[in-house]
């Protein structure tokens, strides 16, 4: 699973999820993307089922591009534990995507194979997506 090597703080703040995607809202490096359409945390688990999706439908063909990375650490509190008693542990790690960012990219297959691709990839995703071409 993805995860960062290195932080400056072990928890973070919980945060808002306002605004929209400017930067990495385009395609830069393949030739078809899914775009984010909603506003969603991914988590390190999602982004790799739908890695696996993505490669396992186009049988490793053409290069795939992840275009987001879960940096943000989220924490849970055991169950049965009462309120208080500070911050839970940290228990995974998330992408925060706003509306409009790109979240894949495949380039060196056909636009059919590269479609259905990418609508097996956002059935794992918690957010809705379209499909971008050149």
């Amino acid at each position: 699973m993805l995860s960062p090597k290195r932080q400056k703080f072990r928890k973070v703040f919980r945060g808002k999820n306002k605004g929209f995607s400017t930067r990495g809202s385009s395609l830069a490096f393949g030739e078809f993307g899914l775009k984010a359409i909603g506003r969603a945390l991914i988590s390190a688990n999602q982004i790799e089922a739908s890695r696996k999706a993505i490669s396992h439908y186009t049988k490793r063909e053409g290069k795939v591009w992840i275009r987001i990375f879960p940096h943000r650490p989220i924490t849970a509190k055991g169950a049965g534990v009462g309120m208080g008693a500070g911050k839970g542990d940290v228990t995974g790690y998330v992408a925060v995507v706003p509306p409009g960012k790109m979240l894949f990219e495949l380039s060196g297959i056909s636009e059919e194979v590269a479609r259905e691709a990418f609508t097996r990839a956002s059935s794992k995703l918690p957010i809705p997506t379209k499909f971008m071409k050149k």
